[in-house]
């Protein structure tokens, strides 16, 4: 599995050693085939709803059934796709330092963790399709097993492919380690069911925090990671069946709110491909980039534009990078200098709609979407404004020699030459918080004008870079929303013990009220960020603490960005932070020397998350 994924603001790490794959290829290029046409039948369906609904005024009474069958499937088949292409996103830090024989044995033993989670699984998906097939889908009339049964056929394919990898990739000495490793974690915990009975609620640190941190630490995908830790809870000190994890696997990942969370990624993937992003960051460069500090200004403003077309930061970061570095170092700016911009920039940009994360947070705790892309907007231009300042405060020695001022022919020229992509984040954020849309058709229509204008204006796309596309577009959906699955499996098993009420009742009694918990919010956020990336955190956390911030008397907008930008200042801190080191592989920098510089940015965000704490203006101001 790969160190580091995709857009949920992750890229494969170049420590990683290419691996020969499973030797399916006959098997998965089909699948891919057949994910790229559900991905498009998907957008095409949610086009087709929007001419219906707002030009026809005949709303199709069945899209949404259609669109839940066609997500679930997309999901799960990318899922698949994921696991062949090694996209699925783990923690890698404790393989990456040990020696090359001790990294392959913890290599197999992560993916026979993987293959075991699959395994015991499976029957269960299998139960739970059997039981769902009877029940009709009111307004297709058909049954509801033909949307189930892409869980157990994707739990199926998975477990197949991890097996094939498990036998091209690992030597047979290390295979039979990892089983026999796995078995008798298996049988001890087997043998301990007594004591955990005995434990109580104590049982929950041993069984789904202990599990998730040991698989976590031999780099096993943090997707896998939840699902284990909740099927040995289950298993091993509940009488329920696993069946339950496989229902809230469905409700986490397959959640029609989250239909435009794989749109939003084709989106990203078309401005890459056609350089949308890239016409953005010359009109800025012609703009500012003959004042000192400028490109830096010039980065930061890309990223705050860019990220309102892609809601990814690793999109973002890899789109402004290669266009601004090279002008950056002959000004004297140092490469570590510039990576810690970048990736604190990547920090302030993640509230930026269509942020991913914003969309997952308006699923998982009920707030609404319109009023998070609202705040995300202003919040990031305040972390903006605040990294502005660092950055001038940093560039007193700049060297400016040779540099002029851009004539207002050349501004002029590059300003209409951006305005078509200009235009899309502010189309984007405005049609969902005026209401006139929601973020699922927006994102549709944002795609086919992205494909439109960027093949048109900015790159010629084929056939081929269109199918290219729709496939990395399912595998990183499967990768995505794999994890939100996993991990809200793991958030109902915290429910279902009581934990939800023992945090709450101890949130409750802390002195200082409702300031008090948003530092402690910010604190926990901040420390999950290190360790996960956002997605699972914000699964995990937001059904527990969002309830808690309302007795308190906190606006759900404000607490979810003290949440969102606590968990990114994490993701991007040193040593740990998974963002960090995605940052230091686009710029090309070794971590040891980011890492001397990036303090100094994170510092002052840090400053600004503590204003977004003291003053809830700064996110409620505009609602």
């Amino acid at each position: 599995m790969s160190d580091i994924a995709s857009s949920a603001g992750l890229v494969p790490g170049a420590a990683t050693p290419p691996r020969a794959g499973s030797g399916l290829g006959f098997l998965l290029r089909p699948l891919e085939a057949v994910a790229a046409a559900l991905l498009v039948g998907l957008i095409g369906l949610v086009l087709v709803a929007v001419f219906c609904r707002y030009v026809l005024a005949a709303p199709i009474t069945a899209a949404d059934e259609i669109a839940s069958l066609l997500f679930l499937w997309v999901v799960m088949l990318g899922a698949v796709i994921a696991i062949e292409r090694n996209e699925h996103l783990r923690l890698a830090l404790v393989p990456n330092r040990v020696g090359p024989r001790a990294r392959a044995r913890l290599e197999a033993l992560g993916l026979m963790v993987v293959a075991a989670f699959l395994a015991g699984l499976l029957p269960s998906a299998i139960e739970h399709w059997w039981f769902e097939k009877d029940i009709t889908a009111p307004a297709l009339d058909i049954s509801v097993g033909w949307r189930m049964a892409g869980l157990p056929l994707g739990v199926g394919l998975m477990l197949l492919v991890v097996v094939a990898k498990l036998w091209r990739e690992s030597r047979r000495d290390d295979l039979l380690l990892a089983l026999g490793l796995v078995l008798a974690a298996g049988g001890a915990l087997w043998l301990a069911e007594p004591v955990f009975a005995a434990l109580g609620k104590g049982n929950i640190l041993v069984l789904l925090a202990g599990v998730i941190a040991g698989c976590l630490a031999i780099g096993v995908p943090i997707a896998f990671c939840f699902g284990m830790g909740s099927l040995c809870f289950l298993a091993f000190s509940t009488r329920l069946p696993l069946t339950v994890i496989v229902g809230r696997m469905d409700e986490g990942m397959s959640s029609l709110i989250l239909l435009s969370v794989p749109i939003f990624v084709m989106l990203g993937c078309v401005l890459d491909s056609t350089g949308m992003g890239k016409a953005i960051v010359s009109f800025l460069g012609a703009l500012l980039g003959h004042v000192r500090a400028g490109m830096s200004y010039v980065m930061l403003g890309s990223l705050y534009l860019v990220s309102g077309i892609s809601g990814s930061k690793v999109s973002d970061m890899a789109t402004v990078a290669p266009a601004l570095f090279p002008e950056m170092k002959r000004r004297g700016n140092k490469p570590e200098e510039m990576v810690a911009l970048l990736g604190t920039g990547a920090i302030m940009a993640d509230t930026v709609p269509p942020s991913i994360v914003l969309i997952v947070i308006g699923s998982v705790a009920g707030v609404s979407i319109a009023a998070l892309f609202s705040s995300g907007f202003v919040v990031a231009m305040f972390l903006l404004l605040i990294l502005a300042a660092a950055a001038r405060w940093k560039a007193s020695r700049e060297d400016m020699t040779g540099v002029r001022r851009a004539s207002a022919a050349v501004m002029g020229k590059a300003f209409v030459f951006a305005i078509p992509a200009l235009v899309l984040p502010f189309v984007v954020r405005s049609a969902v918080t005026e209401g006139v849309a929601t973020a699922t058709e927006v994102s549709a229509i944002a795609v086919l004008y992205a494909l439109v204008i960027g093949s048109t204006l900015y790159g010629r796309l084929g056939p081929r870079d269109i199918y290219r596309m729709l496939v990395e577009t399912a595998a990183m959906t499967g990768a995505i929303l794999l994890i939100l699955g996993t991990a809200a499996a793991g958030a109902w098993v915290l429910t279902q013990t009581g934990f939800a009420q023992t945090l709450s009742g101890f949130m409750r009694g802390l002195p200082g009220g409702w300031m008090v918990y948003l530092v402690v919010t910010a604190v926990v956020f901040l420390s999950l960020g290190c360790l996960l990336e956002g997605l699972p955190a914000i699964v995990l956390l937001a059904p527990l603490m969002f309830p808690i911030a309302a007795q308190l008397g906190i606006h759900p907008v404000h607490y979810a960005m003290v949440a969102v930008v606590s968990m990114n200042i994490g993701m991007f801190a040193p040593p740990v932070g998974i963002g960090f080191y995605i940052a230091c592989s686009i710029g090309k920098v070794e971590p040891d020397a980011a890492m001397k510089t990036i303090w100094f940015y994170l510092g002052a965000l840090v400053l600004g998350l503590l204003a977004i704490i003291l003053f809830p203006a700064i996110s409620t101001a505009v609602l």
